[in-house]
């Protein structure tokens, strides 16, 4: 099944089953200071702000957005009782994916995936990036960010996040870096 008929089947599915969690359980309406210079608690309304920077149409609001990354549909899932932020995109289903290549994103996850992960979940091969809520700096969403849209844009080909590859594992290849870098011109900019 294509990647883009892959993501219009299961994006409503999974935003539907976000939509029936209770409110308070995925996020929270608390008051946190937002991320500025200097300061360490992200918020949701924070985050509202950088993906609005980044995508002026995206959907959501309070913990559960939807948007789009050079061309990529990107979810990002808050919980601020639990201080988790979650960004996710679909890459394949599951019957699409061999022994070669569940190997072949193990071995990426090691040492070209970096920050962000291949990972499995109800059927679909997911990019995801996820890191404590309150701690997250502006940069490293940003960051985060871009890694999730390149391992999706190389899945088939390097399996790259457009970081640093570490050495000693078993991926080569070019890097992605130029998504991470106008992320972080455009969710910076003030």
């Amino acid at each position: 099944m294509p990647v883009n008929r892959t993501i219009r089947l299961v994006l409503p599915a999974l935003l539907l089953v976000f939509a029936l969690v209770p409110a308070g359980t995925l996020a929270h309406e608390g008051n946190h200071p937002a991320t500025i210079e200097g300061h360490s608690h992200m918020s949701n309304p924070h985050l509202d702000a950088l993906i609005r920077r980044i995508d002026p149409d995206a959907q959501g609001q309070d913990g559960k957005w939807q948007f789009t990354v050079a061309g990529t549909p990107v979810i990002l899932i808050t919980d601020e009782n639990a201080d988790r932020m979650r960004i996710m995109s679909a890459v394949a289903t599951t019957d699409e994916l061999d022994g070669k290549t569940l190997m072949r994103l193990m071995q990426a996850n090691f040492d070209s995936a970096l920050d962000a992960r291949y990972a499995v979940a109800h059927g679909t091969l997911w990019s995801t990036f996820i890191h404590p809520l309150s701690a997250l700096q502006d940069r490293e969403f940003l960051e985060g960010l871009g890694q999730v849209v390149n391992l999706v844009h190389s899945f088939g080909t390097t399996y790259s996040s457009g970081a640093l590859i570490f050495r000693g594992g078993d991926s080569q290849g070019l890097q992605r870096r130029e998504l991470i870098d106008s992320l972080i011109e455009k969710g910076t900019t003030i």
